[in-house]
Order: structure tokens, then C-alpha cells, then sequence
């Protein structure tokens, strides 16, 4: 699925098909973040080659755009990342491009 295929998904009512972590981006986009936090909450991975992993660097996203920085800069660091500086949506952008096959 490319970048542009996963967008268009966004007119649809579920996130149908999606991985459990395409599916909280998903959720995001649509408004709905405490749908998005509670799959994200479920969602256990370990660290993959000094990357961090990924549901941590979801959770830090979602914390960030709630405001939250203590709780976001928590997660980042669990994922081996600094917090963007970029804004919410390029953040939101990279993270379901570096999903994407």
C-alpha cells in the first residue's frame, strides 16, 4: 500500500486490513485519539536493532499531540528517539510512510 492508498482509507468507517499499528495512525487521523491510545496501550514490541520500537515511537507521537510532553519525551526515549521537531502532521506523515512497504 503506498502512502496515498493508506490516505484514501480515511474516507472509509474502519481501518479494515490495516496492522494494529496503522490502525492507531489511522484512528488519529480521523479524530479519534483515545481509540488510538487504547490500541497503542495493547500493543507490546521490543526494541529492533538500536531503532527503539515502533509502539513506542506511536505512543510518544500521541502523547505529543495531547500535549503531554513529559509523558511524549517518556516514549521517545523508549524508542531511542528525540522528540520531532517538526510539526504534528509531517511527524504523523513519516511514521505511516516508514510503516509502509
Amino acid at each position: 500500500m503506498s502512502f496515498e492508498e493508506f490516505q484514501k482509507t480515511l474516507t472509509g468507517s474502519s481501518p479494515d486490513n490495516l496492522s494494529g499499528y496503522l490502525q492507531v495512525l489511522w484512528y488519529d487521523a480521523k479524530g479519534d485519539w483515545n481509540r488510538a491510545h487504547e490500541i497503542i496501550q495493547s500493543i507490546e514490541d521490543l526494541p529492533a536493532g538500536g531503532q527503539g520500537n515502533t509502539a513506542a515511537w506511536i505512543h510518544a507521537y500521541l502523547h505529543r499531540k495531547e500535549g503531554d510532553i513529559g509523558n511524549a519525551d517518556y516514549w521517545y526515549r523508549q524508542a531511542g528517539r528525540k522528540r520531532s521537531l517538526s510539526s504534528l502532521e509531517d511527524e504523523w506523515e513519516t511514521i505511516v510512510k516508514a510503516l509502509l512497504p
